[in-house]
């Protein structure tokens, strides 16, 4: 499997509606924004800044994270490098293509971490050792 840039992964913009009143602010994820047909969404909270949550690769799916509250970083790996993305703004997103490692950590207090995938739950697209990423990398 080649391995990814992961200098070609950047946070994605989402659409956002300002209130000219005042009102507050509204994003917008519509069926043509992402690469994929959502199929799955589920989100995050109430992650212990101590804690790390992710720490796997999928085969298939591809993932898009929004941090709707708080900051977190997500760390990125390809098997020969990485690189760490801080989410935190709602109107921005990170698209987390099929074969990359993904590490959740340094949540902050309040932190909410939405995820819109491209597959439905299949423990067998996970691949939840380190050592058996690099070699699916390799391979």
């Amino acid at each position: 499997m080649q391995y990814l840039d992961l200098d070609k992964i950047a946070l994605k913009e989402i659409p956002k509606i300002s209130d000219p009143d005042g009102r507050g602010n509204l994003s917008v994820v519509e069926k043509d924004y992402l690469p994929f047909v959502i199929k799955r969404v589920y989100y995050l909270y109430d992650v212990p800044s101590s804690s790390t949550r992710g720490g796997h690769a999928h085969k298939q799916l591809q993932q898009f994270l929004i941090a709707l509250s708080g900051s977190f970083d997500v760390v990125l790996d390809n098997g020969k490098k990485r690189r760490t993305i801080t989410l935190n703004r709602p109107d921005r997103g990170l698209l987390i293509p099929s074969g990359v490692w993904r590490e959740l950590e340094n949540f902050s207090s309040g932190a909410v971490c939405l995820s819109l995938v491209s597959e439905e739950y299949s423990e067998e697209d996970y691949i939840r050792e380190y050592s058996e990423f690099k070699l699916f990398k390799s391979a």
